[in-house]
């Protein structure tokens, strides 16, 4: 079982940019397809961006298709996400996830860290 944990949330000004990182450790990284997902207070959580095992597939939410670019480095068993054009709607606790297929389907994910809020201000 991989063990998870993000950083890089904060506060920020809509418009700005943050970037989330997700360390891993426990097992292989490159075993597994990397995810990460939102959830807004009073929200269902949603899935956001997701890269394969080696990154040459890449997926996205339609919200943040265009602003968030997602990517990995297996030598440092990290996964990034690089948020840009922030809003007010992008706030929420981000979560990475772990999953032996790239997946738009939460449930496929064996594996989940912590979380770390981004809030953005308007």
């Amino acid at each position: 079982q991989v063990q998870l944990v993000e950083s890089g949330g904060g506060l920020v000004q809509a418009g700005g940019s943050l970037r989330l990182s997700c360390a891993a450790s426990g097992s292989i990284f490159s075993f597994y397809a990397m995810g990460w997902f939102r959830q807004a207070p009073g929200k269902e959580r949603e899935f956001v961006a997701c890269i394969s095992r080696f990154g040459s597939i890449s997926n996205y939410g339609d919200s943040v298709k265009g602003r968030f670019t997602v990517s990995r480095d297996n030598a440092k068993s990290t996964v990034f996400l690089q948020m840009n054009s922030l809003n007010a709607e992008d706030t929420a606790v981000y979560y990475c996830a772990a999953s032996r297929a790239v997946a738009r389907d939460q449930s496929l994910y064996s594996s989940w860290g912590q979380g770390t809020q981004v809030t953005v201000s308007s």
